[in-house]
């Protein structure tokens, strides 16, 4: 499983698995913790599944909110299954290993997923903002080609954003193999380099403002011009910019408060903080966001909610006829 090598002066370590120790206080109830990780996947699945279908079916829903609505459930469920098979297995194991390349794998997925969806809710502020300060403007300006030539932009630019930092953290040679975590993280194996890891950290740094400002800039200039034009607006422009922002803006919030309390814990000592506290915020920004997301555009939208209405009435009234019959 391990094998010893010498370079130069340095004796160096290479690993075929890592050791996560985040599940050794997890034991006594892993049944319990089973079951609500079992039940919270569920949900996510099913609501995020349910919302991508409704809009895809109704062409009522083609438009672009609901076109951006739906690449951002779709990411959804793909965060969502980059990590919660993966603690189902590893809840139940007793011996809690991943292999390197599944490791790797679960670090290309999760950082592209919180890539995907800050890219997300970048572009849908911008239609917010199209919408709500330009509204002659917004069919003209903001149609279904457009929409989907931002969304290709978005998933293409965060698939190929995390290539450098993945590739130089895969080559790294490892003098450790133990993570203080759930799930892998891609500084954590930093961590563990024998080598000197300056160069990753400052790229590792640059990387992560890069990411976190080319989307934030639409976001703060969209806002910004939506909040002048709700100050010297009419009643009717304010309650419409309450109506379409509050999912959005509590998405961002929430999403934007896990992404910070993950990267706080993986630069900086959170040895303070109680563990089990830790470990479960460093996993917020992959759970909170996919089980609320599709709850509060589903509930604030009333176009989808009136979908989701009409489907579910039409499958109670199919079942009850077909009893009849």
């Amino acid at each position: 499983m391990v094998s010893h090598f010498k370079e130069g002066n340095l004796t160096s370590s290479s690993f075929s698995y890592f050791i996560l120790e985040g599940y050794e206080d997890v034991r006594s109830l892993r049944y319990f913790y089973f079951m609500l990780t079992a039940m919270l996947y569920i949900v996510i699945v099913i609501v995020n599944t349910s919302l991508i279908v409704v809009i895809c079916v109704n062409r009522s829903l083609h438009e672009p909110m609901y076109i951006f609505l739906c690449s951002l459930f779709v990411n959804e469920l793909y965060g969502s299954t980059g990590l919660f098979p993966f603690l189902l297995v590893q809840i139940l194991s007793d011996i809690h290993t991943v292999s390197v390349s599944f490791c790797f794998l679960q670090i290309y997925c999760l950082y592209t997923y919180a890539n995907i969806e800050f890219g997300n809710l970048a572009i849908m502020s911008y239609d917010r903002y199209l919408a709500i300060c330009c509204p002659l403007q917004y069919n003209t300006r903001m149609t279904c080609n457009k929409a989907v030539i931002f969304i290709i932009a978005v998933w293409l630019y965060s698939f190929v954003n995390f290539l450098i930092p993945f590739s130089l953290n895969i080559r790294l040679t490892l003098c450790g193999n133990i993570m203080n975590s759930l799930c892998c993280h891609n500084y954590l194996v930093a961590k563990l380099a024998c080598s000197d890891i300056n160069v990753i950290n400052i790229y590792g740094l640059f990387s992560t403002a890069v990411s976190l400002l080319v989307p934030l800039l639409p976001i703060l200039i969209s806002y910004s011009k939506i909040l002048k034009v709700c100050f010297f607006g009419s009643k009717q422009t304010r309650q419409k910019a309450v109506s379409t922002c509050t999912p959005h803006l509590a998405s961002l919030l929430n999403f934007s408060f896990g992404c910070s309390f993950q990267i706080l814990q993986s630069r900086f000592d959170m040895s303070s903080v109680p563990s089990e506290l830790r470990i479960i915020l460093s996993l917020y920004f992959l759970i909170i966001p996919p089980f609320l997301n599709p709850v509060m555009f589903g509930l604030q939208m009333s176009k989808i909610r009136n979908r989701c209405k009409h489907v579910l009435c039409y499958n109670i009234l199919t079942c009850r006829r077909n009893k009849k019959t």
